[in-house]
């Protein structure tokens, strides 16, 4: 059951389409409510936290957290053609594990966390459900998991036909 009011939305954010879509629906909470957006995307680096520690390279790490904060801005512009105007915007990129950093950031009962279930095929949809159900079972505010709009298997399926 979701609040009468939402204080903050959340939204995860990795450039998939259906992340994209998420992202949308997040803005349309975010100006339903009046209420701060904080897209989110987490990172970690290639090979895996362990890796990282064993030799950290700075310079490597900024490159990465660069990346990651394009691909965040990158969303805004796929998605939304740029950040909305209209909504308080905080962007946010965190190093960790998806599941982990987005629970770890809204964590009050008047959040909204409004995440993407991932693209149709199998493995991305093993990957995504792995993280929805790790975010719907921990949480402590509402979570909204929205499937990926019909269309975002389209090019996908388009690459195996043969003319």
């Amino acid at each position: 059951m979701m609040p009468l009011s939402i204080g903050r939305v959340f939204a995860g954010v990795d450039g998939t389409p259906g992340s994209l879509h998420a992202l949308r629906q997040a803005v349309a909470f975010a100006r339903a409510f009046d209420a701060p957006l904080y897209p989110v995307l987490a990172w970690q680096p290639p090979g895996g936290e362990a890796q990282a520690r064993i030799r950290p390279v700075p310079e490597l790490e900024r490159l990465w957290r660069q990346t990651a904060e394009r691909k965040l801005y990158a969303a805004f512009e796929d998605g939304l053609g740029a950040l909305p105007p209209d909504v308080h915007c905080e962007p946010q990129v965190v190093r960790g594990p998806t599941g982990y950093v987005l629970v770890s950031l809204a964590d009050r009962p008047d959040d909204l966390l409004v995440i993407g279930t991932g693209r149709r095929g199998a493995l991305t949809r093993i990957a995504h459900s792995r993280i929805a159900a790790y975010c719907i079972a921990r949480a402590a505010c509402c979570v909204v998991a929205v499937p990926p709009p019909p269309l975002a298997g389209l090019s996908h399926h388009l690459r195996h036909l043969t003319v």
